[in-house]
């Protein structure tokens, strides 16, 4: 594989060069601001109520040779917006959806209903904190499309951090107000690997230009990908200690797939990765202590919502809702999803862009590294209940990095109760939600926001004291 540091050099040097020569005059950002206003969401299917904030969405064009287009939906902050920072939400996979996921049913201020038909308001949405951002990258994946079908079937990281920066330099041309406003990146699970990527293209373009367009601040990440060996050893170590696998398959997954690909394992570990799958059952591995989807749950959900509770029951089976309602063609229509690329159904998961990952290296601390030299706000969070990329694995990557310690382990608080534990490093703040799983937002709504908070504001997590509900 090319070294990384060369490759994204020449990507920098390439986009510079396509950026001068394009028409960025006076016309061009003329042009962006009527656009801005025809990606103006007016009114979505099946939302029964008003809100104070305005939203947009549509195609911003990455690469004009090849017809690549990512799709993106932004939400201004429900109060103030001139006076909040702008923050970036991807989704990982790859291939996986930041409208289904981030959006549909963790940090967006719109959640799919059960019927997938109506929306309802999600009262810990992100954007009550900040401008909120959320991106379908790389192509391939949701909405975003390539008029060149080949550029579907070979994606990968190198040039999946490209196009993002593309996008938002083009992005913020066609929302000039927030050009210069501080400027933040949030993911979780496979964008451990884009989150970092896309911060460090960012961090380069910045001081090869000394444009001050993208005000870069920081990113966080949660149950990332960072480490093929680390992730590795924390993810076997986590089943076993969980009780979910034998001592037998403990041992043979810790010798057959320790130093493998994490996405592309080889036939001896995808086979002892079988056996423990079995031996897990079937549970929710995002989310090993709650109830996993299934056609009898989905009943007593929706037969349970029919009888009136007023607190809305832990639901596994949102991704199905998604899936519904981004089909629906007044949904698209809505959304501004014209283009005939999109004609094929919906998914909040590409088989196709996953199955054709050109390039995913094994490991980002090297990434890392440069990132702590650049005086950026780097934040990892890891909800612990998750079988996938667990606590334990964030924890064995982050202790490779070889950071000094700088602040005691120690819990932290929401509503008087133990949200998590956090430590803090040189440079980097790690923390942890307790009884959350992969998609800490879906499963600790509450908690997530004041760890949003505190992320934003750079201040520490709060200690023993009450979190009101406002």
């Amino acid at each position: 594989m090319p070294n990384s540091k060369w490759v994204f050099a020449v990507l920098i040097i390439i986009l510079i060069t396509q950026l001068k020569s394009s028409n960025c005059s006076n016309g061009f950002s003329a042009y962006s601001n009527e656009q801005q206003q025809l990606d103006k969401v007016l009114q979505l299917p099946g939302q029964e109520f008003n809100v104070s904030f305005a939203h947009y969405s549509g195609f911003v064009t990455v690469n004009e040779e090849a017809g690549r287009a990512l799709f993106y939906w932004f939400f201004e902050a429900a109060e103030d917006p001139a006076s909040k920072p702008l923050v970036l939400w991807l989704n990982g996979g790859p291939g996986c959806s930041s409208i289904a996921y981030g959006v549909a049913e963790e940090v967006g201020p719109f959640h799919v209903e059960k019927d997938g038909k109506n929306l309802y308001l999600n009262p810990y949405s992100w954007n009550q904190v900040a401008n909120m951002l959320f991106l379908d990258s790389p192509v391939g994946v949701g909405y975003s499309y390539s008029n060149t079908s080949s550029d579907h079937l070979n994606n990968g990281d190198i040039r999946t951090a490209a196009d993002s920066l593309a996008f938002l330099l083009k992005w913020f041309d066609r929302f000039p107000e927030y050009k210069g406003r501080d400027f933040y990146i949030t993911g979780e699970s496979y964008a451990g690997h884009y989150v970092p990527q896309l911060s460090q293209a960012i961090v380069r373009h910045n001081f090869a230009t000394k444009d001050k367009t993208i005000n870069f601040k920081g990113f966080m990440v949660g149950n990332a990908l960072f480490d093929d060996l680390h992730d590795h050893l924390g993810l076997f170590q986590f089943m076993w200690s969980s009780g979910l696998i034998s001592d037998q398959t403990f041992k043979k997954l810790n010798f057959f797939c320790d130093f493998q690909s994490f996405i592309r394992p080889t036939a001896a570990c995808d086979k002892i990765l079988d056996i423990a799958d079995k031996e897990i059952g079937d549970i929710d591995h995002y989310s090993v202590f709650t109830p996993a989807c299934t056609a009898n749950f989905n009943q007593f959900l929706r037969r349970r919502n029919k009888v009136g509770n007023l607190r809305r029951p832990y639901d596994p089976c949102t991704e199905l809702h998604s899936t519904v309602y981004f089909n629906l063609p007044e949904v698209q229509k809505a959304l501004h999803v014209y283009n005939g690329n999109n004609s094929s159904n919906w998914e909040t998961c590409s088989d196709d862009v996953y199955n054709g990952w050109t390039d995913s290296p094994r490991s980002v601390l090297d990434v890392y590294h440069e990132l702590l030299h650049a005086g950026i706000r780097i934040w990892v969070f890891s909800g612990d209940t998750d079988a996938v990329l667990p606590v334990t694995s964030t924890r064995y990557s982050i202790d490779a990095l070889k950071l000094p310690t700088v602040g005691p382990w120690h819990p932290w608080y929401c509503d008087g109760q133990v949200g998590g534990w956090t430590q803090q490093y040189e440079g980097l703040n790690f923390v942890t939600v307790r009884g959350a799983g992969h998609e800490v937002p879906l499963h600790r709504p509450k908690e997530s926001l004041t760890l949003f908070k505190s992320f934003i504001s750079g201040t520490s997590l709060p200690k023993l004291e009450q979190i009101s509900d406002s």
